[in-house]
């Protein structure tokens, strides 16, 4: 039997400090840059456990999940592989650091974001338009509508 070529499930976390800041980790591991924290779903945890999780080893913040901004599936979103990262909204307090596979830690405003991998950039703008507008992003999948993707 062949094993279908599937994209690996992800999750992302903006994580909202009390003070407005949003929390991002440099990476350690290519590909480089600061990313919202996240990561990949484990065979058997829910989106919401690997959300919490993922936000605890990268972070050190017990996060309180507020919200689900979307999912971004676009195939080339990480340029290692095709992943699907289903992305929430957090909050937390206190003092978080750099943990797992995060290199450094920071906070930062919106007008200060530092260079950001994968398509961080434009999930952290969906996020400021949903807070500004309560307009939740429309999907970030495919351009092509309508059209079957190869492979299916």
């Amino acid at each position: 039997m062949e094993h279908p070529r599937n994209p690996y499930p992800t999750v992302d976390i903006i994580i909202r400090l009390t003070d407005g800041g949003i929390v991002l980790v440099q990476r350690k591991n290519p590909p480089p840059g600061w990313a919202i924290p996240g990561g990949f779903v484990d065979y058997g945890e829910s989106v919401e456990n690997a959300a919490v999780r993922e936000a605890m080893e990268e972070t050190g913040l017990e996060v309180e999940l507020i919200d689900l901004l979307g999912v971004y599936s676009s195939p080339d979103r990480d340029p290692r592989f095709h992943t699907i990262s289903v992305v929430f909204t957090a909050e937390a307090s206190g003092e978080p650091r750099a943990g797992d596979d995060a290199k450094d830690i920071g906070i930062f405003r919106e007008g200060e974001m530092p260079e950001l991998a994968f398509d961080h950039g434009q999930i952290i703008q969906d996020y400021l338009e949903f807070i500004r507008t309560g307009k939740r992003p429309c999907s970030r999948g495919s351009t092509t509508r309508g059209k079957s993707d190869e492979g299916k």
